[in-house]
Order: structure tokens, then C-alpha cells, then sequence
């Protein structure tokens, strides 16, 4: 292999300058040859078949989780493709009212199967409007992830989960009494902060721990958390409450909408508990 790579590079070099060897050529050729049999070397270990990739924040026990399986895109018609393009929804797997269905029920546990009155607690966060919606938030973000892994069904329940939390947003600012402008404008304030939370929340799980954390910070936080022990307990909440999400089932999901969040605090946070079955009828309810 050595002698093959020197004829290589002898060949490669012009007649006139191989007759000119000089010692401080000779040096150098020694030198191009050891970078050309490193990169040689390096290229013949490697496998083709590993991408580099981020190194994710995975305990031992979370090790054993099976990973849920990435569907393939869903084959669809040249006439749906068109009149998706026109801004219409094509044919479903399942009946569209059957999703709307189950995204406002997953909307519904999002805000009515969370103690917030312990994230309040624990994190140090205002009993506001404000507060209630970075929780809110955060938990539909999860809902939006896990059912995007579900083909054009799942992002179609995702536009009624967000629209089911934008209804909810505003008939709660009416009950406390807050007058058209100023909840026009905290609207529009709560509409640009859960969009830019999308972003950095989906590169804070798909990064490390201290990129979610970041995003924790920035977002949930509001930049006004100074304990590490408030940003360390939401980003295991988050982790684990990712990998739970993920082991339930994409189709009852979008049948049911059923979801049952794991506590905030437990003892033993890296269990992962087996997820019970939802029952529904035949007419999906």
C-alpha cells in the first residue's frame, strides 16, 4: 500500500521538478506522503454507513426505551398535491371531524391534566396569564412534535391544536377582564413568543442538555432564573416527558387525543412506566 502511494505521487509530480531532488524536496515529499497515508488510512476504517451526529443527553436506563420508528412520507395523489398546493386539505387516513375531535382533547390535556399551581411552585414563576401560558406552551409543543411523526393526519391535528389554544388564549383574557387593546396586544406578544419557542425548543431536544437548557432559559424562564437546581428539574422533565410522549401509539393518538403527563417531580425519574392502551368505539370516540 506505502509503495503504491509513492508511485502515485511520483507520477503525479512534473518530470523536471522529480530531477531536481533536492533534500528539502525530499522533506517535503516525505511530509505529503504521511498526510495522503493518514487520510488513506482514516478513510479505509470508516464506515460509510455512520453520519456524524449530535451527541444526545441518554442515561444508561434510558438506553434500554425502544425508539419509535419514522414513517415513511405518505404517497399521495397528483390531484391532492394540487389542491394542497391551493391551500385545501386532501383525503385522510382518517375522518377530518374524528381529528378535530381528538386535537382539541389533546389541547384539553394539556391545560386541564397539569398542576400548574406546582410549576408555579417549583419554578418560581408569577401566577399570571403569562405563566400560565409558558406552561401551556411548552406542553402543546410537545403534543405538535410527537404528532408531526404522523404523516399529513398528524400535521393536520397539529393546526387545530395550536387553533384550539389560540380560542382557549383568548376566552380566558376576556374572563379576567382584559380590555380588546391590551389583549390585542398581548396576543400578539403571546403569538410571537410560541412561534420562536418552536424553534428553540426543537433545537434544544434535538441538542444537548445545556442547548435545552438554554432554551428553558430564554423562553420558560423569561431570562429571570438564577437556580440551577429550577433549570436542571425542566430539562428532566422535558426528557422524560419526550420519551413517554413518543412510546404511545400514533393511532390512538390521532383517534383519541388521550395523553397522561408523567409529574413534575417523582422519585424515580428514570423509569419508564408502560403505557396503557386508550379503548375507543368503532366510530373513534
Amino acid at each position: 500500500r506505502h509503495i503504491h502511494l509513492k508511485k502515485l505521487l511520483s507520477k503525479s509530480r512534473p518530470a523536471a521538478d522529480r530531477s531536481r531532488t533536492c533534500g528539502c524536496e525530499f522533506l517535503d515529499q516525505e511530509a505529503c506522503f504521511a498526510r495522503a497515508l493518514v487520510a488513506f488510512q482514516l478513510a479505509s476504517v470508516s464506515s460509510p454507513c455512520v453520519t456524524p451526529c449530535r451527541t444526545l443527553h441518554i442515561t444508561t436506563q434510558l438506553c434500554n426505551v425502544k425508539e419509535t420508528p419514522q414513517h415513511s412520507e405518505e404517497e399521495v395523489g397528483a390531484f391532492t398535491k394540487l389542491i394542497e398546493a391551493m391551500g385545501f386539505t386532501g383525503p385522510l387516513k382518517y375522518n377530518k371531524w374524528k381529528i378535530k375531535i381528538a386535537a382539541l382533547r389533546m389541547y384539553t390535556c394539556c391545560v386541564e391534566r397539569i398542576n400548574y399551581d406546582e410549576f408555579f411552585d417549583k419554578c418560581s414563576l408569577p401566577d399570571t396569564l403569562n405563566s400560565w401560558f409558558l406552561v401551556a406552551q411548552l406542553h402543546v409543543w410537545m403534543c405538535l412534535v410527537r404528532m408531526r411523526q404522523e404523516g399529513r393526519a398528524g400535521k393536520y391535528m397539529c393546526r387545530y391544536i395550536v387553533h384550539s389554544m389560540w380560542e382557549d388564549v383568548e376566552q380566558r383574557s376576556k374572563i379576567m377582564g382584559i380590555d380588546a387593546i391590551h389583549r390585542k396586544e398581548a396576543m400578539k406578544s403571546m403569538t410571537e413568543t410560541f412561534y420562536a419557542a418552536i424553534f428553540g425548543y426543537d433545537e434544544g431536544i434535538l441538542s444537548d442538555d445545556s442547548v435545552l437548557a438554554a432554551a428553558l432559559w430564554r423562553i420558560f424562564f423569561n431570562r429571570q432564573c438564577e437556580d440551577p437546581k429550577q433549570l436542571e428539574l425542566m430539562v428532566e422533565y422535558v426528557r422524560k416527558q419526550m420519551q413517554y410522549i413518543d412510546a404511545l401509539d400514533g393511532e390512538d393518538l390521532l383517534l383519541t387525543g388521550e395523553v397522561k403527563w408523567r409529574p413534575l417531580v417523582e422519585e424515580n425519574a428514570q423509569s419508564i412506566l408502560k403505557v396503557v392502551t386508550p379503548t375507543y368505539n368503532d366510530a373513534g370516540l
